[in-house]
């Protein structure tokens, strides 16, 4: 699947996550050879035809004398989906901490955010309705569901300050079960809730995330997480044979190692941690998708599109 490449001077000149989420998408769309949805549009579904019997109130009197056909338009009470995008925005997921991230170097937090308004611009294209949560320590950000222009570009605003330098070095704690919980108890209609988070949550509270999760399926809400990780250094543990210095990004404490003489233990813990979280996820039904940010974001919209295809 082969992703458009995206011309950096054009995005200086626009300024813009939302013109860069248009080109990701754009890209994304032409890499499929074939839609994996029937009758996917990346056009807007402003109109609908109007049903015998119903009020002419809204009728588009002047689209009905171009093709002598009523339509009717559409307002955000009829939209398909509400959709809330929830972004972990603790400590650990600006690994690899960078001042100069972008779209084809991110880390983990940039490209939930790119990933997020990627899935956005889908959902405007579809007259879906977005909502938009942030958490660390505390739930900072959480927007309903809307699918107005002006609500989108709140949204895109809110992105765009995540997305500024960090200038100073970040100490944030997960408290992702009480965020998660919060969310599940604001949304009142069922929605579709992706989450992008490394779930590096304390080993302590593992069983209080896994719980919020259940509280989302509990309430009725169809659920995709997307393990947003740097799968070589994080996963596989893969550094170079020499000591490293390794700094905790929540205690700020220190471990001079060498990388080779813990290395098997720690891919072992790992991997017995992920194998717990997908069984999880299996069992309350939430769709666990990988995403290793050094893969683009295919990994993401197809798994997106695909979830929508099997609610609508």
């Amino acid at each position: 699947m082969v992703e458009k490449n995206i011309d950096q001077n054009q995005i200086e000149q626009f300024g813009s996550l939302e013109f860069i989420a248009k080109q990701v998408v754009e890209g994304f769309i032409t890499g499929l050879h074939k839609s994996p949805l029937h009758g996917f549009s990346v056009e807007f579904a402003e109109h609908r035809l109007y049903n015998t019997g119903e009020s002419v109130k809204h009728v588009d009197w002047k689209l009905y004398g171009r093709t002598d056909k009523l339509f009717v338009k559409r307002f955000e009470e009829e939209t398909n989906l509400r959709c809330q995008l929830v972004i972990d925005n603790s400590s650990s997921m600006y690994y690899p901490f960078m001042q100069d991230v972008s779209i084809k170097k991110p880390n983990k937090i940039s490209f939930s955010i790119y990933a997020t308004a990627a899935i956005m611009y889908m959902l405007r294209k579809q007259r879906d309705a977005v909502g938009l949560s942030v958490f660390a320590e505390n739930l900072e950000t959480h927007t309903p569901c809307k699918s107005t222009l002006t609500h989108h570009k709140l949204i895109y605003s809110k992105l765009e300050e995540l997305l500024q330098p960090i200038t100073t070095e970040i100490r944030r704690k997960t408290s992702a079960a009480e965020s998660l919980h919060l969310i599940a108890e604001s949304l009142h209609k069922r929605s579709l809730v992706i989450l992008f988070s490394d779930m590096f949550e304390n080993t302590q509270k593992t069983e209080d995330m896994f719980q919020a999760l259940q509280h989302l399926k509990y309430n009725k809400h169809e659920v995709i997480l997307f393990h947003v990780t740097d799968k070589s250094k994080e996963l596989d543990f893969d550094f170079d044979n020499r000591p490293y210095k390794f700094i905790d990004v929540e205690s700020s404490k220190e471990l001079k190692i060498n990388p080779s003489e813990v290395k098997a233990h720690y891919v072992e813990s790992v991997k017995a941690f992920e194998s717990q979280l997908k069984t999880r996820c299996g069992q309350y039904q939430i769709d666990f998708v990988e995403a290793d940010i050094n893969l683009g974001f295919h990994q993401v919209l197809y798994p997106y599109l695909k979830k929508r295809e099997k609610m609508y």
